[in-house]
């Protein structure tokens, strides 16, 4: 069975609670953004469960865990991943989950703590 064929869980990180199972086109992957029902969620966390059966293990389900959230207006390219806010500041946490320290709410423009790499 491939992994585009399971209906992924949504359970929401707080409360433990399932939004329900979902079938999606794409894979969701921690740091990405899916909305349900009008409500936008971050992906913190995907998990992959499996079961034995006939001495082989087969992916049983799918489940992320999810947190309400605002999608991010400031993004950069790192690597190939998006991150959160302004690569080129020294307190910037290259996360997809997180922007800063001093600053998490942002935005990284006219933040009074930017201090540029280098």
């Amino acid at each position: 069975m491939e992994i585009d064929c399971l209906p992924t869980e949504v359970i929401l990180t707080s409360s433990h609670q399932s939004l329900g199972k979902l079938q999606f086109d794409w894979t969701p992957q921690p740091g990405n953004y899916i909305d349900i029902e009008g409500q936008t969620y971050a992906v913190l966390e995907r998990c992959h469960r499996y079961q034995l059966k006939a001495g082989h293990y087969r992916l049983h389900n799918i489940a992320i865990y999810v947190q309400k959230a605002k999608r991010p207006e400031e993004k950069s390219l790192v690597e190939g991943r998006w991150i959160i806010g302004d690569a080129t500041c020294n307190f910037n946490a290259l996360s997809e989950i997180i922007r800063c320290a001093v600053n998490p709410e942002g935005p990284c423009k006219s933040c009074r703590f930017y201090e540029s790499q280098g």
